[in-house]
């Protein structure tokens, strides 16, 4: 079981959403979205004793060191929000990491500080601190889903993504809507339950707009895409929340992946909209 695999599974019907369902790799398309890996010391790994657990989620630069990810992708992180780190690879370098069958089930501790070392001294990876939207509480997270991580490296891309401006989406909320198109990129399972797969490799998926009342009647902060393999369209899936949503042939970020609606990854999910008075006064301020 991935990484991805267990940070959806550890959480409830608005998980770390998704990766890529009936997409296609990313090849060097995106080179500003990058995986992350993080520590939450008081989630629950079953196969310890002791609490601390691990999980991933996807992000995008902005500028050489400010990634933009979902609220849950940084919210509750190790100390004081340093235990999170991120790799641009098109498949991040997870083989440096110890299995944890080694340290189970009373080496949780002797595990963080292993693979910690590991991460702190790989070319691969590189450390950032994690904040999340003042307004988000883990209990309504899907009404403030935003978060940013700040790298403690510069990396100098010829091109980063920028954030829609405010009410973009509303634009698509007519009778042409439905015809424009969107990018989904992350990394992450390419099939949910019951015959999970794939992950951990940078994938994009086409999308239509579905609906900008949101999923649960979240309009407003929510929008949904489709996310339909069975008609080719491809869509998102366990282990690509935080990962970003770009008005197709752009790199303009709309939306962030947030949650989805089922465990089989074929119903439209909720993404947290970025063209937000609220996402954008929290996003602008790291920029």
């Amino acid at each position: 079981m991935t990484l991805a695999v267990v940070a959806a599974l550890a959480l409830t019907v608005a998980s770390p959403a998704t990766a890529i369902t009936d997409g296609s790799p990313d090849g060097e398309d995106h080179p500003m979205v990058g995986q992350l890996l993080f520590y939450v010391p008081d989630a629950i790994d079953d196969r310890f004793t002791d609490p601390g657990s691990w999980f991933t989620c996807s992000g995008t630069l902005l500028d050489g060191d400010t990634l933009l990810t979902a609220g849950h992708c940084a919210f509750g992180i190790g100390h004081d929000g340093t235990d999170v780190w991120v790799s641009f690879s098109e498949e991040p370098d997870f083989s440096i990491l110890p299995p944890s069958s080694t340290f189970a089930p009373n080496g949780n501790d002797a595990r963080y500080a292993a693979w910690s070392n590991e991460l702190n001294t790989s070319s691969d990876w590189t450390r950032g601190m994690a904040e999340a939207h003042p307004d988000y509480t883990e209990a309504t997270f899907v009404l403030a889903d935003v978060g940013m991580v700040t790298l403690d490296a510069w990396f100098e891309l010829g091109e980063y993504a920028t954030i829609a401006d405010q009410g973009y989406l509303e634009q698509f909320a007519t009778r042409r809507g439905p015809d424009q198109r969107f990018t989904a990129v992350g990394y992450g399972l390419e099939s949910g339950f019951p015959r999970f797969s794939g992950g951990d490799t940078r994938m994009q998926a086409t999308m239509k707009l579905v609906s900008l009342n949101g999923a649960y009647g979240l309009g407003g902060v929510s929008v949904t895409f489709s996310s339909n393999p069975g008609r080719g369209q491809g869509g998102t899936c366990f282990g690509d929340s935080g990962g970003p949503v770009f008005e197709a042939g752009t790199t303009t970020v709309v939306a962030v992946t947030s949650f989805g609606v089922s465990f089989n990854c074929v119903e439209p999910g909720g993404y947290y909209r970025i063209d937000t008075e609220s996402a954008q006064g929290f996003v602008l301020e790291f920029l």
